[in-house]
């Protein structure tokens, strides 16, 4: 993403959109260069050509002064001045965390515009392929969050065909197929069994009634753990520490047997790496490492630029003592993939 090379309009553009996103600016700011890149993409070449001799790129709905002076500058041969300056000032994220950052090899939980991810699923593989991601999993939302246009079965057997051919096309880097299957208020699990089985990661997570009675969540979240084909517990207490959605406080539950659970049937304990949710907290991290589980460090990217998140939480995780041997997604992806499974039997 640093590449000193001119890039081209389209992808100067979109790569203005991912470092906006990765210093968590205002999302309408964001849009307006996606969008643009979205524009400039549907142009066949001789109308770009054509808008390029004219300067008339402003006359396209959705492109903007600012935008416009991006497309002209790429096509002139040089990096467009905004992106050189948003280059210039990046700040490494978590750098107290680098140690644990440079051994992950993959991210477990990120989201695509197939439910309430703002990009598509080519792109924001493609971006973690480029971040040095060996592998990254799909997961987006299951059906009962309409509210985040969840998937239904039949939209997820969709989705596994475009998976299998974006495979083919980004190989070595693997995209995972995966979801993020809501806990029910029963603890039972928001998408048919025999598909959850032939997803390579599972995340499991409360999105509904987090306010429930310490036993009511407990008894809910140690029955989804124990699922044979759950592999993450996700943002486990479901707080909010800052952010546009306001703060919302941890749920409460009994921690001790939750991550006994996690430990008993192999369901590691995410570490949400999101700035809002910072999720464990780090007394939580602690209690789960003292019991002996096994962790995720996850961006719960909705944006391309989110996917460098992951230093927030590889900075929490050394500083409340976690090991990397214990992070499942600093494992090679046979032993990552041979744990899903073994976890799923």
């Amino acid at each position: 993403m640093t590449s000193a090379d001119s890039p081209g309009p389209v992808a100067a553009l979109r790569e203005i959109g991912f470092w906006l996103e990765r210093s968590r600016a205002q999302t309408h700011r964001v849009k307006a260069y996606r969008r643009a890149a979205d524009v400039v993409a549907a142009l066949s070449d001789a109308e770009r050509a054509t808008r390029a001799r004219e300067h008339s790129w402003r006359e396209l709905s959705g492109i903007g002064p600012k935008t416009a002076a991006v497309i002209e500058q790429a096509y002139a041969g040089e990096v467009p001045g905004y992106l050189a300056e948003l280059r210039g000032d990046a700040q490494p994220i978590g750098p107290a965390g680098d140690p644990l950052r440079t051994l992950l090899r993959g991210d477990l939980h990120t989201h695509s515009d197939w439910s309430d991810g703002g990009s598509p699923i080519a792109e924001m593989m493609g971006v973690a392929a480029a971040l040095g991601h060996e592998y990254c999993a799909l997961t987006d939302h299951s059906p009962r969050l309409k509210i985040a246009n969840g998937l239904s079965a039949e939209r997820l057997l969709r989705q596994l065909d475009v998976i299998a051919e974006l495979n083919d096309q980004l190989a070595p880097f693997r995209i995972l197929t995966g979801i993020e299957v809501d806990i029910l208020d029963d603890g039972t699990l928001d998408q048919r069994a025999d598909l959850l089985e032939r997803l390579d990661v599972v995340v499991a997570s409360v999105h509904s009634h987090l306010r429930d009675d310490s036993a009511t969540m407990t008894k809910r979240m140690v029955y989804a753990v124990a699922n044979p084909n759950v592999d993450v517990l996700g943002h486990c207490t479901g707080r909010l520490v800052t952010g546009g959605r306001g703060t919302r406080p941890e749920s409460s539950f009994d921690a001790e047997l939750v991550f006994e659970a996690c430990r008993k049937y192999s369901t590691a304990v995410e570490i949400n790496s999101r700035p809002e949710r910072r999720d464990p907290p780090g007394r939580l991290i602690e209690l789960a490492v003292d019991m002996g589980c096994h962790f995720s460090i996850d961006t719960d990217a909705h944006a391309p630029g989110q996917l460098a998140w992951q230093g927030y939480g590889c900075e929490r995780a050394l500083a409340h003592g976690v090991q990397a041997e214990t992070v499942i997604n600093t494992w090679p992806l046979a032993r990552l993939l041979a744990w899903t499974r073994e976890s799923g039997e």
